[in-house]
């Protein structure tokens, strides 16, 4: 288990960046068309992990029944869907296969949205806890002074 930083801390990414949540649904979870769907994600996680240029900063995974998300956080638009887009890279080819396999059947659900956050648009605050969300994805910097309130915070952003 990660260490805890036992003091308040806020997160920050310099500049824009991109909150992709993205998760599955199993509407039939006794049919086995999911699994295909289930494991493709590892295999892209790991490769994004492996080439941080194609700009994943982060991610968390949250499981539950009968559907489970993961938390990205992207440098770029442009990182996000140029992955998304890439024929060289594992994304694409897992689409095509949940659109040839699963398609609208109705047996999985999978669904995503995307921010586009900008500075001085969101703020965090960690107490007594790893480095987690945006404080994963970027730096992390004492919640004291002038980021001593989510107000602050949001200001001092908005003048880096």
């Amino acid at each position: 288990m990660a260490a805890t930083i036992n003091r308040r801390v806020c997160g920050e990414l310099e500049g824009d960046f991109v909150l992709f949540l993205i998760g599955i649904r199993l509407n039939r979870p006794w049919k086995p068309t999911w699994l295909p769907v289930f494991t493709a994600m590892p295999r892209m996680l790991k490769e994004l992990s492996l080439h941080p240029e194609l700009g994943m900063l982060h991610y968390r995974a949250h499981f539950g029944f009968p559907g489970s998300m993961l938390v990205q956080y992207w440098r770029s638009f442009e990182h996000l869907n140029a992955y998304a887009q890439s024929r060289d890279n594992a994304h694409l080819p897992a689409w095509n296969a949940f659109n040839k396999a699963v398609s609208s059947n109705g047996d999985v659900g999978i669904w995503h949205e995307t921010y586009l956050v900008s500075p001085g648009t969101s703020e965090s605050i960690y107490v007594n806890m790893p480095r987690f969300g945006l404080g994963a994805a970027g730096d992390i910097f004492d919640a004291g002074g002038p980021r001593s309130s989510a107000k602050k915070r949001l200001t001092t952003l908005k003048k880096t």
